[in-house]
């Protein structure tokens, strides 16, 4: 299933995301650090939805009280629900 999700709270405006069977097939963030959500973005395809909400969900950027990985966590949450 493809999936757009509107962040919130993040540089980066949107995430694009695929999901097959419970794992993470692809990733693209618009807008932000370009490098690091490409780096984020690698690391995470073919992980379990579970796997990448529990290592990443929480993350802080700065003062701000979520990140551009804890923003994809709220978008895997949104898809399980």
């Amino acid at each position: 299933m493809k999936y757009s999700y509107r962040t919130s709270g993040t540089c980066s405006s949107q995430i694009d995301l695929e999901v097959e069977d419970g794992i993470l097939k692809d990733v693209c963030f618009t807008g932000s650090c370009n490098g690091n959500l490409k780096g984020i973005s690698a690391l995470v395809k073919g992980m379990k939805v579970e796997e990448v909400i529990s290592r990443l969900e929480g993350i802080r950027c700065g003062y701000k009280p979520t990140s551009c990985p804890d923003q994809l966590c709220q978008a895997l949450k949104t898809l399980k629900a």
